[in-house]
């Protein structure tokens, strides 16, 4: 899957293992600067393993990575994260005894290219809902609210790319339009993203391309309307 603007991830014969599981099989991924992409497959089929090992937490790992041209196959997470990559993960990793504004503040940080866009006052705006609970502990907050800070706390990263897994699991349908319409705003502000979220009908609505996983290796890829269209798609997704 080749992307048509200047590529931020480029990822080549991925292989990724947990002890002596075999789950990444020599995926290849490419995301270009600004683009969206949507990661699709059933439970299992590696989505999340692929996120993990492109972000540096999986040890068991081979293949080439690499992230605005910098080879980052063998870094660790917080030197990935440096090169200006935020990330919402499954479970959210919110600290229970920390305030909404005491997570924010501590991210702060300005992007790679020394820009602040992103600041307290832009994620207060964006997510109203925090800033009615801005002394509020973590370990407090509603699953959804935990959802939304973050995110927040991602953005305050200034990041060139969002990486957010399972993006609106377990949470109530007023909160998911809330968190796919932020989404859409953080896309429109040229970030780039990957998706992983379970409603595949909403992530093929709210990306640019897309990648499905079976069984550890790379069975659909390319532009949204192809994969869409792809008559093996509702097979690979078991639908």
């Amino acid at each position: 899957m080749t992307s048509i603007n200047p590529l931020l991830v480029d990822a080549e014969g991925v292989q990724a293992w947990y002890g002596s599981s075999h789950i990444l099989r020599g995926v290849d991924l490419q995301l270009g600067e600004g683009e969206s992409l949507g990661l699709l497959g059933r439970n299992g089929m590696g989505k999340s393993t692929l996120i993990r090992t492109l972000l540096g937490y999986v040890k068991q790992r081979s293949g080439a990575i690499r992230i605005g041209g910098r080879d980052v196959s063998r870094a660790e997470p917080h030197v990935v994260a440096r090169l200006g990559v935020g990330y919402v993960p499954e479970g959210r990793g919110i600290f229970p005894n920390l305030t909404v504004r005491e997570h924010l503040v501590m991210a702060a940080r300005p992007g790679t290219d020394g820009r602040v866009e992103w600041n307290y006052a832009r994620v207060m705006q964006t997510f109203p809902r925090l800033g009615e609970r801005e002394q509020h502990l973590g370990g407090h907050l509603s699953g959804g609210e935990q959802q939304m800070l973050a995110i927040g706390r991602a953005l305050m990263t200034n990041p060139r790319l969002m990486v957010l897994d399972e993006a609106t699991e377990g949470l109530a349908p007023l909160v998911v339009d809330e968190i796919w319409r932020v989404i859409d705003a953080i896309r429109a502000t040229g970030i780039a993203s990957i998706v992983v979220d379970r409603d595949y009908r909403r992530v093929l609505a709210h990306v640019d391309r897309v990648v499905v996983l079976q069984k550890g290796v790379v069975v659909l890829a390319g532009a949204r309307g192809a994969v869409q269209d792809d008559p093996r798609l509702g097979a690979c997704l078991g639908v």
